[in-house]
């Protein structure tokens, strides 16, 4: 061991060896190697960061790092010049509170009980300020629609605690998807609620308007509202085909229904299209509608019969740097060094926000370039075009085109499109060029909307005429795109 002792540099394996064997002795040395390696600075980790937000997030962004930092401040801060800058905020048509009613006092405990779980939420209550003022909502939800029909109704006050139970059980198409067996089974025993009373409920509930509401299927709604309908030549063969064969109807059988129903095509013509007036989603039109506002970040105009991208004024934010603060960060006094921290990055967020927008508008115009047919004639001419094609041409790399085309919008004569619609896949044809996909899509919309209804195109013969033009794409690629288009296939776009 006293070999092992007189090295520190000697290996394990070597002490193990004992006395006799001989010590390995690794002896420190010095090397020099040359290699490269990536170093992302925190300025331009925010460069690439602020490429790919949208217009959104980037004003959100903004908006954190000017409560952060009291040397960054807008050019705009006050005035009406502040909601340019402001991200645009997402509108719901939100429901008011609607009017109130008073249940009767004097029914016995089990009655009161109903009553109590079954008054709606829009209930007006009072309180130490006084009664409350509610407005009239422009439009009204479903359930608050159906509470107030509930009040106008002459039923009995158990009945009426049970329409309003079921009111609150159904969804937002109008649709009672649970079974009243499971309704009447989340009642106490002692309010001796069972399926058939919610029965009687649900026929009370299925006279409100709108007809159909509180259907348990789509066949069930189609009947409620033909028979809401009163006298109709088409009715009673309507209320047939809904009620028995809806499927046949559905699957455009209509050799089936003629011999089913003992219809003549005049007959079965007209019964369809009185089932195609009606709606299979009667509380859809009570939903809850969310709009969204967004604000293109290039504008596309023809100049002097050229195409020109523009960047929007309104989806860039002016910033500037305060210049009280920076010349406390000049000073080195009153704790400058931090402002001189903050300084810097106001300066580099404001350098990055202008190289991200100079970033977007070569990108779009590049584009604009590539696919000026597009803007002339539609879709139609649409040519293909791939990401490689514009980060050669700029000197970008791919990664970065695919960052400025995403969530980025260009407002044009022709729509509002995300910057990554102008790129597609390629089909060839048979002079030796290449077809978009976009163009191949627009074709199969226009193909389909000549059709003739009585005997519709099929995937095969779109394909077929498609090659006729030169465009040469298999059956399964017509029928991938059509299904990207949301278009029925040929035997349910059939009518009679």
């Amino acid at each position: 061991m006293t070999a092992c002792a007189g090295s520190i540099s000697a290996s394990i394996s070597a002490c193990n060896r004992g006395p006799t064997a001989a010590p390995f002795v690794m002896k420190p040395t010095l090397q020099f190697r040359l290699s490269q390696h990536l170093t992302l600075t925190p300025q331009l980790q925010q460069s690439i960061r602020l490429l790919q937000l949208s217009t959104v997030e980037l004003n959100q962004e903004i908006e954190r790092l000017l409560m952060e930092n009291p040397i960054l401040e807008r050019e705009d801060a006050e005035g009406d010049a502040q909601a340019a800058f402001a991200p645009p905020r997402d509108t719901t048509q939100s429901a008011g509170e609607a009017a109130t009613h008073a249940a009767d006092e004097s029914v016995e405990r089990r009655e009161d009980w109903l009553a109590e779980i079954a008054t709606p939420s829009w209930r007006a209550e009072d309180d130490d300020e006084g009664d409350r003022s509610f407005s009239a909502p422009d439009t009204p939800t479903l359930r608050d629609h159906l509470n107030q029909q509930l009040t106008l109704t002459g039923i009995g006050e158990r009945d009426r605690a049970l329409v309003a139970v079921l009111i609150d059980a159904l969804d937002e198409d109008g649709y009672l998807t649970q079974p009243l067996e499971e309704i009447a089974a989340l009642f106490p025993p002692e309010a001796e609620v069972d399926a058939g009373e919610l029965g009687i409920a649900l026929k009370h509930l299925q006279n409100f308007e709108p007809a159909g509401v509180g259907a348990r299927a789509p066949a069930e709604c189609l009947l409620l509202q033909l028979r809401a309908l009163g006298e109709h030549p088409a009715c009673a063969l309507a209320q047939e085909i809904a009620g028995k064969h809806l499927a046949l109807l559905a699957s455009r059988d209509y050799a089936r229904l003629r011999a089913v129903t003992g219809a003549t095509e005049e007959a079965l013509r007209a019964a369809q299209k009185l089932i195609q007036s009606l709606n299979p989603r009667p509380g859809a039109a009570f939903a809850r509608v969310e709009t969204r506002y967004m604000i293109p970040d290039v504008i596309v105009r023809k100049v002097k019969n050229v195409w020109r991208a523009s960047l929007n004024p309104e989806a860039m934010p002016r910033l500037r740097i305060n210049r009280l603060y920076a010349d406390l960060a000049g000073s080195g006094r009153n704790g400058g060094n931090a402002l001189a921290s903050q300084l810097q990055e106001a300066r580099w967020l404001i350098k990055n926000v202008q190289q991200r927008f100079d970033t977007i508008l070569r990108v779009s115009q590049a584009i604009v370039d590539r696919q000026r047919h597009f803007f002339e004639h539609g879709e139609v001419a649409m040519r293909p075009m791939v990401l490689r094609e514009i980060a050669e041409t700029l000197g970008l790399h791919e990664s970065t085109i695919s960052r400025v085309t995403t969530q980025k919008f260009m407002a044009t004569p022709r729509g509002t499109f995300e910057l990554k619609y102008f790129f597609g896949s390629h089909v060839a044809t048979d002079t030796g060029g290449a077809a978009s996909s976009t163009a191949i899509r627009a074709l199969i919309r226009q193909l389909v909307a000549a059709e003739d209804p009585r005997a519709p195109l099929s995937d095969a013969r779109i394909a077929e005429i498609l090659g006729q033009q030169g465009i040469v794409v298999a059956r399964r690629t017509i029928a991938k795109y059509r299904e990207s288009l949301q278009i029925p296939p040929v035997n349910q776009r059939k009518s009679l």
